[in-house]
């Protein structure tokens, strides 16, 4: 086997065998607790099951005005246990087991507009007699979602621009978007478009020809994803959009032609937050009290200092699911030191317009969560949760890792394999975690998940495996995924479509001019040469 062969063997197997893996870790958080366990997931259900409007034994109309007729086991999927982190999840088996066909009024439900309707439209599509198994095939999907968009981007995007997708989401995403990410939770979408709109208008305004446009109409999905989820979701994605012109777009006289396309998918976002009742936290805030702190300043003050708490709760400071699984202390700091590297190695060589992105998105980290907070008269630790701001810090990542011109990457080999070790340790241990919450509830600690089952789901599968599974599946895309990067301590290969010059660089057709392609490359990299002004091609 020659070594060119070789190398597109290896691609082939990355290419499969990375989406894969990362499937199963999600795949494996998706049986890691049982029907009821995200955030408010009572809502979520009732919205889920009327998300296509009235339909005969699913959602009827209720005598009691805003209300709907629901499967009564969906009100009780996780009242026996939310809150109460010593009891299992087996006291739902009365309700799941043998399923009624009863229908029971609610209140609790999107019947009147507070979220955008389109994931509860999605996720009715899988809706069907069984509620477990229902439930466990729309986690699976939007498993699915998250993978399948973010491949296609990652193989779309220049190889120099990768890194912004892989390390700046895997760096925010335990635990809490492990969790989230395989859902029901509008939360869930509003974490995959996070992760994939900025780095998608990066390439979008920075490639061209057809791969522009390719990536172009999966941002366009991306941001669709994040309007179509929550309110506050569609107005970080007009975040990233704009950060991703303000580092990656040429100034130019034409280059107001590639701005077509933002401002479309920005009226989309405003369309979704007008229309949504959650825009009515930025007006009238939520239901809350300041407790001991008292006046608009004193609030002011507290909340502007406590909101990193917010931050750290999404890297395992807060407890997962309704607020009751709690994660050891070697989770949240591992995680946020692991973060911290991260943005502090990808700021060490910065423009103007990076160092101007990363204040924005910093700001819009801190100074949202605090004015939702003063207006609701809140402190943190009530009515703002970690998810809320999640997609926040995946863009504060990524745009920490922006690379402009022709830089050597931010990392070392080294430095790169113990990211993945952190990252691979903590995956585990809250997996592990959230699963004994679930299955024995707290008031039993044990490294065996099979000893003293009390729930489970109806699955040949026992719960060690799935953990196994899940664990190992994630290690090893991250270990896949270091051993295909280019590090520090080699000489950098440019891909297509490289990234911005110094500020003052641009040519006439608004992309810049390309790089040049060094003569001393990666062992395995195939020849480049300049195909036209931004772009690239194998030789």
């Amino acid at each position: 086997m020659t070594s060119r062969t070789r190398r597109t063997a290896a691609t082939v197997v990355r290419f499969l065998l990375v989406p894969l893996l990362a499937f199963l870790a999600l795949g494996a958080w998706a049986l890691a607790s049982p029907v009821g366990a995200s955030p408010d997931e009572d809502f979520h259900l009732s919205s889920v099951w009327c998300g296509q409007g009235i339909s005969e034994g699913v959602c009827e109309t209720s005598s009691e005005e805003g209300e709907r007729l629901i499967p009564e086991p969906l009100l009780h999927a996780a009242g026996c246990f939310a809150f109460r982190s010593e009891a299992s999840a087996e006291c739902q088996s009365a309700w799941f087991v043998e399923e009624s066909d009863e229908l029971s009024s609610s209140g609790r439900g999107n019947y009147s507009g507070g979220y955008p309707p389109v994931f509860y439209y999605v996720m009715n599509v899988f809706v069907g007699d069984d509620i477990s198994q229902s439930v466990v095939l729309m986690r699976l999907v939007n498993s699915a979602l998250f993978v399948g968009l973010g491949t296609a981007l990652y193989w779309l995007l220049p190889r120099e621009r990768r890194q912004l997708l892989v390390l700046g989401t895997a760096v925010t995403l335990v635990p809490l978007g492990l969790f989230i990410v395989p859902s029901i939770n509008p939360s869930s979408w509003a974490v995959i478009a996070g992760a994939l709109v900025f780095p998608a208008m990066v390439g979008f305004f920075q490639c061209t020809g057809r791969r522009r446009v390719a990536l172009g109409a999966l941002g366009a999905v991306a941001t669709l994803v994040a309007a179509g989820s929550r309110a506050d979701s569609a107005v970080y994605a007009v975040l990233a959009i704009a950060l991703a012109a303000l580092l990656a777009l040429r100034w130019t006289r034409r280059a107001w032609k590639l701005l077509a396309l933002p401002l479309v998918l920005a009226v989309a976002c405003a369309v979704s937050y007008v229309t949504s009742g959650q825009n009515e936290a930025a007006t009238v805030g939520f239901d809350g009290t300041s407790g001991p702190v008292t006046g608009a300043a004193g609030q002011l003050a507290y909340n502007l200092l406590n909101v990193p708490e917010l931050w750290a709760g999404a890297f395992g400071y807060w407890n997962l699911g309704w607020l009751d699984t709690r994660m050891p202390s070697i989770v949240w700091v591992v995680n946020v030191v692991a973060f911290g590297v991260v943005v502090f190695l990808g700021m060490r060589r910065s423009s103007r317009r990076k160092i101007a992105a990363f204040l924005i998105t910093l700001a819009a980290a801190w100074l949202i969560p605090t004015y939702v907070l003063v207006q609701s008269s809140a402190l943190v630790g009530s009515q703002v949760q970690p998810r809320y701001l999640l997609p926040l810090l995946i863009l504060l990542a990524q745009v920490a890792l922006f690379r402009t011109g022709d830089e050597r990457p931010e990392f070392s080999r080294a430095q790169l394999w113990s990211l993945a070790a952190a990252l691979s340790a903590t995956a585990a241990i809250s997996l592990h975690f959230n699963m004994r919450r679930y299955i024995t509830g707290t008031d039993v600690f044990g490294a065996n998940l099979d000893a003293g089952i009390e729930w489970w789901w109806a699955i040949p599968v026992s719960p060690m495996v799935v953990w196994a599974l899940g664990s190992v599946s994630f290690a090893a895309a991250l270990v896949l995924w270091v051993r295909s990067t280019p590090a520090d301590d080699a000489p950098r290969a440019l891909g297509s479509a490289d990234g911005a010059a110094d500020d003052d660089v641009s040519d006439r057709d608004g992309v810049g001019d390309p790089p040049t392609v060094p003569q001393e490359r990666y062992q395995g990299e195939r020849p480049m040469v300049a195909a036209s002004a931004g772009s690239y091609r194998p030789a």
